[in-house]
């Protein structure tokens, strides 16, 4: 199961939480609605500003959404011009004011999808994809990952038929829970068509402290007395 599930899926709530932090009774289906549209708006306007992830919290009377990126200096635009924009537009979408912080990734290097959008980005300027995905893989391990998996596929050079490829160094055990282990993915736009690009990561185990694994054993304890 560990091959074929989507790996951050599968570990939320075990090495990391949720990107929308929020509950709903009544508004379940409008919310999560706004947020996907969120999301994909952002990641349109943002598109090569290497956004990690949205995380969307809301509240009774505003919202907030936390973009961390590898490139602040893109989303918030000159003098915050990005920023005032986007904000007015979101207002629009939710009905509600949002506020939008913005969280600059440590170490991009070693992000799955700051890793995918590299790859894309130069098999779009025509780089030979083999030497591409060994200068990524390698500034990853330098850069302290313990284990790194690229994969791309369709045209690859131009060919008449679509294949995949994929180079792979250290360990990652999809199967491990605890494992830390983050997914990015991106399509390249060629002249030849789309070429998908998918990258694993990992960066060691999730390792519970002594006072959070007392305090999930209390938890526990509780729900079942």
């Amino acid at each position: 199961m560990g091959q074929k599930v989507n790996p951050i899926g599968l570990r939320i709530g075990i090495t990391r939480g949720w990107d929308s932090i929020w509950f709903s009774q009544s508004d379940y289906k409008k919310n999560l609605h706004e947020d996907i549209k969120i999301r994909k708006f952002i990641q349109g306007r943002f598109n090569n500003a290497g956004i990690v992830k949205v995380v969307i919290e809301r509240f009774p009377e505003k919202i907030n959404v936390n973009l961390h990126t590898a490139k602040p200096g893109i989303v918030i635009g000159q003098k915050g011009s990005n920023i005032e924009a986007v904000k007015k537009i979101l207002k629009t979408m939710t009905d509600k004011p949002v506020n939008l912080n913005i969280i600059e990734v440590k170490k991009p290097e070693t992000v799955a999808q700051c890793i995918a959008e590299s790859i894309a980005l130069q098999i779009e300027q025509r780089q030979p994809f083999r030497r591409v995905m060994k200068q990524e893989l390698r500034r990853a391990m330098r850069g302290g990952v313990e284990g790194i998996k690229i994969l791309i596929s369709g045209r690859l050079n131009g060919a008449d038929m679509a294949r995949r490829e994929n180079y792979k160094e250290g360990r990652i055990p999809l199967h491990t829970l605890r494992a830390k282990i983050d997914l990015g993915f991106k399509e390249a736009k060629t002249t030849f068509g789309q070429i998908g690009v998918k990258v694993w990561t990992y960066s060691g185990d999730f390792i519970q402290s002594k006072e959070e694994s007392e305090e999930d054993k209390y938890a526990v304890k509780r729900r079942t007395s």
